[in-house]
């Protein structure tokens, strides 16, 4: 099983996204077989295996082993992940694009470059699973509390004048075999939990007095 698995078909994103097979997949954490469903969520056997073979028809899960019981063959599944991604490949042409409108300050750009992340790291996972070969990546995940709008602009500044140092030092449009590479970096407010809703949450609004660079609901970072 995969840790995460990256969804690029639209028929497939479809499926996994329908409720009744969506907690299939996750009780398929664990490998059962339609009765072994039924019984743990509640469902009609016949409901269950119906479910069960469309997910696999679409790769999201698979057989794990038949076992024999009497004159019956069992079939147990298990889930091809362990989570599920849902690239924005899927989606065709109204997937985002960063380069229709690229404007650092702008919450939608961020929104697309993320897009844009998940659908190439995505491609070169699935490329790199199929031939069972490592794939070189790096992230960085930090946070931090700014104490003042003005303090996130410097911030914002410092970073971009870095990495703009970073790339001009190691970028070598010549070097015979070099290989591209893309440096995403995202400034973005953390949600903050709706009382009351587990899983839900909302940016905060910013004050009248927030202003520079991320103020306002468009270009809240």
């Amino acid at each position: 099983m995969l840790d995460v698995a990256v969804i690029e078909e639209p028929a497939a994103a479809e499926a996994s996204l329908d409720p009744i097979r969506s907690r299939i997949l996750a009780a398929l954490a664990e490998p059962g077989s339609a009765a072994m469903l039924a019984a743990r969520l509640g469902l009609p056997r016949q409901k269950a295996n119906y479910h069960l073979k469309e997910l696999e028809r679409h790769g999201l899960v698979e057989l794990s082993e038949e076992r024999r019981k009497g004159s019956v063959t069992e079939r147990v599944y298990r889930a091809t992940a362990a989570s599920y991604v849902i690239s924005p490949s899927a989606l065709a042409a109204v997937s985002p694009d960063p380069s229709r409108s690229p404007d650092q300050l702008s919450a939608r750009w961020l929104l697309a470059l993320g897009s844009r992340l998940v659908q190439e790291v995505g491609t070169l996972l699935t490329g790199a699973t199929r031939t069972r070969q490592r794939l070189a990546t790096f992230g960085i995940d930090a946070e931090v509390r700014f104490a003042s709008a003005a303090d996130r602009t410097a911030f914002a500044d410092e970073l971009a004048q870095a990495v703009a140092t970073l790339v001009g030092r190691y970028h070598d449009e010549s070097a015979p075999g070099g290989r591209n590479h893309r440096v995403v970096v995202g400034l973005h407010q953390i949600p903050t939990p709706q009382p009351g809703a587990p899983g839900k949450s909302t940016a905060r609004e910013n004050t009248t007095s927030d202003t520079g660079p991320g103020a306002g609901q468009e270009n809240a970072p």
